[in-house]
């Protein structure tokens, strides 16, 4: 298997196949980040295919300082972002609620009862806010700040819901008999 940098370097001349080596390695991983954000696979799939066209056409201002793989990931994550937008996707502005020490615990301690799959079906039940808000800053790793500015909210409206998308992943799984499948 071809190296990351040599491919890339081949990408930068124009050759087809490198092209081919980095979406076969990058694909998988860049689609799952996708459909955490975008339900519908069909648009998940689009929206990984322009993707990885807007990184294709602007590989020459890809520097190395970081992985190809989040280079293209983040692409995506925008990409998705954008198209939750043009489906005027309602974030409910909150008031800040406290959020209590105890109710953190509560839910760490409760969380570890559960199987993988039972948690990523209690993420996908959330309300599409809620989920978009989790999915960014639980799965990749994306600051409450940055979520913000992405979504044009307010910080205190983005950690809310984070903290209440927390709450009902532990209620639905309470709830919905998911526990220890």
């Amino acid at each position: 298997m071809i190296q990351q940098e040599e491919l890339i370097t081949m990408c930068k001349r124009g050759d087809p196949a490198a092209y081919t080596g980095l979406y076969d390695q990058h694909a998988a991983a860049v689609y799952s980040s996708i459909l955490r954000l975008i339900e519908h696979t069909a648009e998940a799939e689009d929206i990984l295919q322009e993707s990885f066209v807007a990184a294709f056409q602007s590989i020459e201002k890809y520097k190395n300082n970081g992985t190809f793989r989040a280079w293209v990931r983040r692409i995506a994550i925008n990409k998705s972002i954008d198209q939750i937008r043009k489906r005027k996707l309602r974030f409910v502005e909150l008031e800040a609620d406290r959020i209590l020490e105890d109710d953190e615990e509560k839910i760490d301690e409760v969380a570890f009862e559960y199987t993988m799959d039972a948690v990523n079906e209690a993420i996908m039940a959330l309300p599409d806010g809620y989920r978009t808000i989790f999915n960014l800053f639980a799965i990749e790793n994306i600051s409450h700040l940055e979520i913000a500015e992405m979504l044009g909210l307010e910080y205190t409206t983005v950690r809310t819901q984070y903290h209440r998308a927390k709450l009902k992943i532990l209620n639905t799984l309470k709830q919905g008999g998911y526990h220890g499948r």
